[in-house]
């Protein structure tokens, strides 16, 4: 595992292109972020493979017990299109460092990243038939990973839709053990006591990167009334700081969507919130003839029951909202059907600790967003899964417990 580490590291660039390629993704963010990530995350894991065990029982007969951690066995992983990379070893580096083979699934969308690192695990001496990619679509590939009797365990990360119907598969076929990460619609809560300045650009940050398209987006943002109309200005004018462009120019902060699909979906529902009566702060335009761009896109004057405030759109799409107390943010934060992840932004210890305890969702990050680490589990609450990425939940999930118990005769103690 240490060398296929390495060998990503010395491929870093072609990593890169092939996922601005294939996802729009910008080129620069991934030779600087996601590619030295996957290959940090898995010697990360490599460091874990050795430290496996299980516990020594204190029965309360004559009967001496311990446990073992054994590897699940088959893994199957279905992966998502916006972070190619990322995924296929968030999910891979645990099951690999478990013990598990493993087949991989990319999105049809974003399938060259996934057939590279194949190559790369044979040429680091991953012995063959350990990691599998697969590629193919989701009704038909992904479809036979999850109803395939010989497959252990599935993971999926993608539509709440589509992991629906992956835990039918799992349960029809032969109750193989499922992990899901699915929709959000996660909630940015900023108090009066913020910075505005700072704040306004972790909004932004928060709905804008990867173009949107991600799950943890923080696409509804909750502005306390105090500073709502600073804020509102603020936003408006940073806003025109995030350039839409060519993934591979460096003064890009934004590429194109993923796809046509993706691209009409994003638009059908700023257009949507128009017909609905919010207020389009700036953006909501597609730019230019040729390729899926589309602009920063704000809403003001946004009602929680509107499509825009409910539905996960996966793309620059931003809806603000006000709010006067701290309970009412708290309720408006956990009105959704999704618990992915959650962001507040203040300088009150109090208020933080009371709110992140009291928001349903998987993760909570405070005074900053995106706050993603190796050794820190996420994932999600409610419709947005269950089962965790990164840090030893991750690992744990790919291992099974077996007690053993053996009789003691004669034992002057048990």
């Amino acid at each position: 595992m240490i060398k296929y580490a390495d060998l990503i590291e010395e491929h870093i660039e072609e990593l890169a292109a092939l996922d601005a390629i294939d996802a729009g993704k910008l080129f620069s963010q991934g030779k600087a972020v996601d590619i030295p990530t996957v290959a940090n995350l898995i010697r990360y894991y490599a460091g874990a493979a050795d430290k496996i065990h299980g516990e020594t029982l204190k029965m309360s007969r004559e009967l001496q017990g311990y446990t073992l951690r054994e590897p699940i066995g088959v893994a199957g992983h279905i992966i998502p299109w916006n972070f190619p990379s990322s995924m296929f070893f968030m999910m891979s580096a645990p099951a690999l460092a478990a013990g598990c083979t493993v087949i991989v699934k990319p999105a049809e969308q974003t399938p060259l990243s996934a057939l590279f690192y194949a190559d790369l695990a044979n040429k680091a001496g991953v012995p063959a038939g350990v990691l599998n990619v697969i590629t193919g679509f989701g009704p038909t590939a992904g479809a036979a990973i999850a109803s395939h009797m010989d497959v252990d365990k599935v993971c999926f990360t993608g539509s709440t839709e589509v992991g629906r119907k992956i835990m039918q598969a799992a349960a029809t076929s032969n109750l193989k053990q499922v992990s899901l990460e699915l929709g959000g619609k996660s909630p940015l809560l900023i108090f009066d006591d913020a910075d505005v300045d700072k704040a306004a650009d972790l909004a932004l940050l928060a709905v804008l990167y990867n173009k949107g398209e991600i799950c943890v987006a923080g696409s509804r943002v909750f502005v306390q009334a105090g500073i709502y109309d600073e804020f509102v200005k603020k936003l408006k004018e940073k806003a025109k700081d995030w350039v839409v462009g060519d993934p591979f120019d460096p003064r890009s902060r934004l590429g194109p969507q993923v796809d046509k699909q993706q691209f009409d979906k994003i638009l059908s529902y700023i257009e949507h919130g128009k017909r609905e009566g919010a207020t389009l702060l700036t953006g909501g335009k597609p730019i230019g003839k040729t390729g899926y761009f589309i602009e920063p896109t704000v809403f003001t004057d946004v009602k929680e029951e509107m499509m825009i405030a409910t539905d996960e759109i996966f793309g620059p799409v931003m809806s603000l909202m006000k709010f006067e107390t701290i309970e009412e943010a708290i309720k408006k934060a956990n009105n959704t059907k999704y618990g992915l992840a959650a962001g507040i932004v203040t300088q009150n210890l109090d208020v933080a600790n009371t709110v992140s305890r009291s928001i349903r969702a998987g993760t909570i990050w405070i005074n900053c967003y995106f706050g993603f680490d190796q050794d820190c589990s996420y994932g999600g609450y409610k419709m947005s899964g269950f089962g965790r990425h990164l840090g030893l939940e991750a690992l744990h999930k790919y291992l099974q417990v077996k007690s053993v118990v053996t009789p003691i005769y004669n034992s002057p103690w048990l």
